[in-house]
């Protein structure tokens, strides 16, 4: 099945704790083709996902906060709205990225700590473009 995934991570976040995040993510959902990989454009920079996506092969599609916050999302955070400005980033990156609506979500907001302290967010979407 064709998705997309959305990624949010705390500053500094290391690969490994992405990889990790990413790892036990798709052992919920079973195996995906993933068509993009996409996130908030403050994240854009993220060392870490940069590398996922350069690891993997996955087109990396960055949104502007504004796209991101007129995505309506199951699990929306007041504290990423407080920091980011939009009130979810995996969810919304996820579903503008698939073309998708909230019944397309096959992972809602998985949230991770890894073992640098680091918490990742990943969604994934059905793809529907």
């Amino acid at each position: 099945m064709e998705v997309a995934m959305g990624v949010g991570c705390d500053r500094g976040a290391g690969l490994g704790t992405l990889e990790a995040a990413l790892t036990s993510a798709l052992a919920r959902v079973g195996p995906v083709d993933v068509r993009w990989l996409a996130t908030i454009d403050r994240k854009g920079d993220e060392p870490a996902i940069l590398a996922l996506a350069a690891a993997r092969r996955w087109p990396l599609v960055i949104y502007p906060a504004t796209a991101l916050a007129c995505i309506e999302v199951p699990n929306p955070s007041a504290q990423v709205l407080r920091h980011l400005g939009v009130p979810a980033v995996a969810e919304a990156a996820a579903l503008l990225a698939a073309g998708a609506e909230i019944g397309d979500l096959l992972l809602e907001k998985y949230k991770h700590r890894g073992e640098d302290g680091k918490h990742v967010t990943l969604s994934i979407a059905a793809w529907r473009r």
